[in-house]
């Protein structure tokens, strides 16, 4: 059978679920990355790297979450520490020991942190982060790279997905080149005036993990303070690459750091940690702005988020990254020995898979073809390619998985070439 037909036939029950939860949720989900062609899996349970489907079929998780599981799937300290916490309450309109316990780890692992606020996801940090830009600036426009990422608002939408908004969010955004310091100083002197915060990922996690030199992480903050806007580092992907997160290792403070995902240990999550006297805008005995929201620090995630922290240990981060580079040996090697033309990209923990020569929508879709033929033999990464380890894995997972990822490969060579 062909790679599509093998997919369909192994994941009827995927179907099913799909037919039936798009009848009530457009897409048959409500999270548009999840999806992709014929439809996705639905899982019904998950453990440690291993997720389970209702066609009782088991995957070895390479994507845990994009990103946010870096412990992998139901982790038992976070599990023994939430289930303690549910028990005594999940949300109350009062303070909680947990938020000031995570945002007090925080501070002491990020030279530029002096005081964290929290949201409950990446794109809530990412509007959190923009509304202190234009509140201290008194401007209205951000300037970010195209093809980067930085959640689901208008404004940062422009550069990862430029035809769905075409005007309206364009007049507040602009966009320059990754790791093109000279684009982002030219925009800079273009529009200063107008620009309140430069948003920039350490390293560009949907755009294709690519890493972001030091001298152009320099640059462009010193054009972005001459001409009195903001630096905000998107660290929400690669905090897990260091415990003081890329910033740390790239010699970088930014004004304001996004955060999300691994800080709420499997759990929605969001925050924003900075230098003190901009957030302070949102002192209640001085305020200048206004930010709240139901389950904001709720009791339930900051439990979870701290032990997801403290146990992201430095060595734990050099494991992580030393079988990062393990996996992506074996899957050049096995790429070089099927005659395909697959390269990759990785920073740590984090790799990016893609096929040189291909243009979207032209010639075959060989990623496709591979994401289908490795969820075939048991394995699961991001429709577009993109793989992450969690603390949980060990060489003998990196190398079954590497093993199956080389049968797929084989199934794309024999079927696409």
């Amino acid at each position: 059978m062909s790679i599509l037909a093998t997919y369909e036939s192994n994941t009827r029950g995927s179907s099913a679920a799909q037919k039936r939860a798009h009848a009530s949720v457009v897409g048959g989900n409500s999270r548009g990355a999840a999806y992709h062609r014929p439809y996705p899996l639905t899982l019904v349970r998950a453990e440690g790297a291993t997720v389970v489907d209702v066609d009782g079929r088991e995957y070895l998780d390479f994507i845990n979450n994009f990103t946010s599981l870096v412990h992998g799937h139901a982790y038992p300290p976070i599990l023994e520490a939430v289930s303690r916490q549910i028990g005594l309450g999940t949300a109350w309109v009062a303070n909680n020991e947990w938020q000031t316990e995570l945002a007090e780890t925080l501070i002491e692992r990020v030279a530029s942190f002096e005081s964290v606020r929290f949201t409950n996801s990446g794109t809530e940090a990412g509007m959190l982060a923009l509304q202190i830009a234009r509140t201290i600036t008194g401007r209205t426009k951000v300037l970010m790279a195209r093809h980067g990422y930085h959640g689901s608002l208008e404004e940062f939408e422009v550069g990862s997905a430029p035809g769905l908004y075409p005007d309206r969010a364009k007049d507040r955004t602009l966009l320059a080149t990754y790791n093109d310091s000279e684009s982002f100083e030219a925009a800079l002197a273009a529009h200063g005036d107008d620009i309140a915060a430069v948003v920039l990922e350490p390293v560009m996690g949907a755009g294709g993990v690519i890493r972001a030199t030091p001298e152009f992480l320099a640059r462009v903050r010193d054009a972005a303070h001459a001409a009195g806007a903001l630096l905000v580092l998107d660290e929400v992907i690669t905090f897990r690459l260091a415990t003081g997160g890329t910033q740390s290792l790239v010699g970088i403070e930014p004004d304001l750091t996004m955060l999300g995902k691994l800080i709420g240990g499997g759990f929605p999550v969001g925050g924003v940690g900075g230098k003190r006297k901009y957030l302070e805008i949102f002192d209640p005995e001085n305020p200048r702005g206004m930010h709240s929201g139901t389950y904001n620090g709720n009791p339930v995630t900051m439990t979870a988020g701290l032990v997801s922290v403290r146990e992201l240990t430095a060595e734990r981060i050099r494991v992580m990254e030393e079988l990062g580079e393990r996996l992506a040996a074996s899957l050049a090697r096995s790429a070089g020995q099927h005659g395909l033309p697959l390269a990759l990209n990785r920073c740590g923990s984090l790799l990016q898979l893609y096929f040189t020569g291909e243009t979207e929508g032209e010639g075959p879709d060989r990623m496709s073809a591979l994401h289908l033929a490795a969820l075939n033999h048991g394995l699961m990464f991001a429709s577009r390619g993109m793989i992450c380890l969690s603390t949980v894995m060990d060489e003998s997972l990196i190398d079954e998985a590497a093993q199956r990822a080389d049968a797929a490969m084989e199934d794309v060579a024999r079927e696409v070439g």
